[in-house]
């Protein structure tokens, strides 16, 4: 490993052989490259940068430089790590989460305005969006891709809008007339444009955004003074943003602040590593002047011992060190966060320019007040209204609330319901088959934000009443969820067709709930369904765009209605579940006998059916399971039992006995008559 880095690398060395490095540009030879000699030399400099050893490193490309055999771009070596440097003295991280604001647009970092939610569920503003509509794009926060969007319309949250619109009515106002600087800007009506950030600033002077884009339109109006102050107030309100720290390093270079401004490109390296621009400018941080930067050669700054007593000043300047600790180390009542990063990045000048006045590490105090809130959007509680969070279809707070394409939010159950019955927008009716057939909700994570930061309470209760429902609708006694339709028996697949809206709600709430279960009851003239039936377990559900599924489901246990009832449109009832009585001794021995006699006469029938009938037989029900050696092992009874009444032709009515009876030796005598009465007639 390389030793540590120094905790201050000479400036206006660096800065020399920048200026070098562009001088060098239009003298190469016309070979191209460096001569042999100043490779090794360059290469043996690169390495000791890389180990971080700029002590050795720097008189290695300072000869370099001196032979005006440098190009700029081979620097690149000691940008990084210089850049590397700074990371690691104060701890930076841009791979690190940053905490935005709630309220911003996580595309642009300012306040949302006219806000769009992308079915993956995160909310950028209009504008945004429509600049990135490539159907290839993807969501700068998830990564999903962003076809949808790319194909659709892009209609605003009504929900939202109306929000921040109540909440925050200065910085709505603020940034709509953002938006229309910048099509001012466009146009290239500079005067208009400023004028309208003027206003906008004096609405949200804590927004960051209006400070950054504002130095811009100084910088086009050669307002670099302006344009400075604008890029200093951004950086101390979001003090790691990497464009406001450009915005900077680009004012610092149009004043001639060459030094300052490479220092800024630096530090923009620190928080992204892969900045091209950044890298681009720190290598050639006078390209774009009209005029090159000129060298002032000093005497002896080739030595080492020079070198080595320049770096000396320059880390032996405690005064300013101190200075600097002891602000750090005050409470953050006392000295703002922000400043305190700000405070970190600033290097210690050298004494040339200390003697020219330039301010050391503390920054003038702007008129921004970053002691409020930083974003300046504090909400009174009185201005929460909890009415202006409440789903339209349920008249409750909004529980998992998903926005569909129209810009309608709706609790993600409800909307689920209202697409059972119609695929439509229940308020503005606009089609969703296309949201319906992908069948993915995901929830507006915006939405829920607010929800849980300002109305906490509510939400807690709202919650309360969900798990509440949640667990009546898994009890498996009462109020089960009953589907009216065919013989059921345990064992047995019994593949279903859904398409009634009751019955779509009833199987994704068994889903939902985690029990995967309901009860399966034939239709009954005078109590609506039977007394007697079959619980379902659901093994696999297959949806259709249109709504539509085929649930693969298998019959568990036998149950008896205690009581009928109903919920949201389908039937449900109060059950007891019942099992086989056992027997022994002698009773149980015959019971055997008896067993393995219709067993072997059920074989024998099944195999004398034609081969087209047992081949439809095989793909519905699956083979004839085999004997089991205890026939009293499950309480249901013998699997092969309900399997053969399944296949049998008769009527539910007939087979519905079968369902109820408790004994054994009943449903296998009553098996018997059954085939012994079907072998007669096929023998007729």
């Amino acid at each position: 490993m390389g030793s540590h880095l120094p905790p201050h690398p000479e400036p206006q060395l660096v800065l020399q052989l920048s200026a070098g490095g562009l001088q060098a540009q239009n003298l190469e030879a016309p070979g191209g490259g460096l001569g042999p000699e100043w490779q090794v030399l360059l290469g043996r400099a690169d390495a000791l940068a890389f180990g971080g050893r700029l002590h050795e490193a720097l008189p290695l490309y300072q000869l370099v430089s001196r032979q005006q055999q440098l190009r700029a771009e081979q620097l690149e070596k000691l940008v990084e790590c210089l850049a590397q440097s700074i990371r690691i003295k104060e701890g930076v991280h841009p791979a690190a989460p940053r905490e935005w604001d709630v309220f911003r647009c996580r595309k642009c970092q300012g306040f949302l305005f006219e806000p769009v939610s992308l079915p993956c569920g995160h909310t950028f503003c209009k504008k945004c969006l429509e600049r990135d509509r490539a159907p290839e794009s993807r969501c700068v926060l998830c990564k999903e891709a962003g076809g949808a969007a790319a194909r659709q319309l892009l209609r605003i949250n009504v929900i939202l809008s109306n929000l921040l619109t109540k909440w925050f009515p200065c910085q709505a106002k603020a940034s709509q007339l953002r938006h229309e600087g910048n099509l001012l800007y466009k146009e290239k009506k500079l005067q208009a444009a400023l004028q309208k950030y003027n206003e906008a600033v004096s609405l949200a002077p804590n927004d960051h955004l209006l400070y950054s884009n504002r130095s811009q339109i100084n910088s086009t109006l050669k307002a670099c003074e302006d344009a400075l102050h604008d890029a200093e107030t951004a950086c101390r309100l979001q003090p790691y943003w990497l464009k406001g720290h450009l915005r900077k390093a680009q004012a610092l270079a149009n004043l001639g602040k060459t030094e300052e401004a490479l220092r800024e490109f630096l530090f923009c390296l620190a928080l992204d590593t892969g900045n091209k621009m950044a890298k681009s400018e720190a290598q050639k941080v006078n390209v774009e002047q009209k005029k090159g930067f000129s060298i002032q050669e000093e005497p002896n700054v080739t030595t080492s011992g020079s070198l080595r007593k320049s770096i000396q000043i320059t880390e032996s300047k405690k005064d300013c060190s101190e200075e600097e600790k002891k602000f750090t180390s005050m409470p953050e009542s006392t000295f703002l966060t922000s400043e305190k990063c700000s405070l970190l990045k600033r290097k210690c000048y050298s004494e040339e320019m200390q003697n020219a006045e330039v301010p050391c590490k503390l920054m003038k105090k702007d008129i921004v007040d970053t002691r409020e809130n930083r974003t300046g959007q504090h909400i009174p509680f009185e201005v929460v209204d909890p009415s202006d969070l409440d789903c339209s279809l349920c008249m409750r707070l909004f529980y998992e609330p998903v926005t569909t394409p129209c810009g309608h939010t709706f609790c993600l159950k409800c909307l689920e319901r209202c697409l059972d019955h119609n695929p439509k927008c229940p308020l503005c009716k606009e089609g969703l088959s296309e949201c319906l057939a992908m069948r993915k909700y995901c929830k507006t994570v915006l939405m829920e934000e607010l929800i849980a930061r300002y109305l906490p309470e509510e939400l807690t209760e709202r919650r309360k009443i969900y798990e509440e429902e949640i667990a009546e609708l898994s009890n498996l006694n009462k109020n089960v969820p009953i589907f009216v339709c065919t013989m059921a028996y345990p064992t047995v697949p019994c593949p279903l067709h859904i398409f009634e809206p009751c019955y779509r709600l009833m199987i994704r709430r068994c889903m939902e709930t985690g029990t995967k279960q309901f009860g399966m009851c034939i239709s009954d003239p005078v109590k609506g369904f039977a007394d007697y039936g079959c619980i379902l377990e659901i093994r696999n559900v297959e949806f259709f765009a249109d709504g539509r599924s085929v649930v693969d489901s298998i019959g568990k246990r036998r149950f008896r209605v205690i009581q009928h009832s109903q919920r949201d449109g389908y039937n449900t009832a109060d059950i007891e579940y019942i099992e086989d009585q056992k027997l022994q001794g002698q009773e149980y021995a015959a019971l055997l006998v008896l067993h393995d006699s219709v067993y072997d006469q059920a074989y024998v029938w099944f195999n004398s059916l034609k081969q087209a009938l047992k081949s439809r037989i095989l793909s519905h029900f699956g083979p004839m399971p085999a004997k089991d050696p205890d026939p009293q092992a499950n309480p249901n009874g013998p699997a092969w039992c309900w399997w053969v009444l399944a296949v049998l032709p008769l009527e539910n009515r007939a087979q519905l006995p079968f369902l109820a009876m408790q004994s054994l030796k009943d449903r296998l005598n009553g098996i018997r008559r059954v085939l012994t009465f079907m072998s007669r007639t096929r023998s007729r």
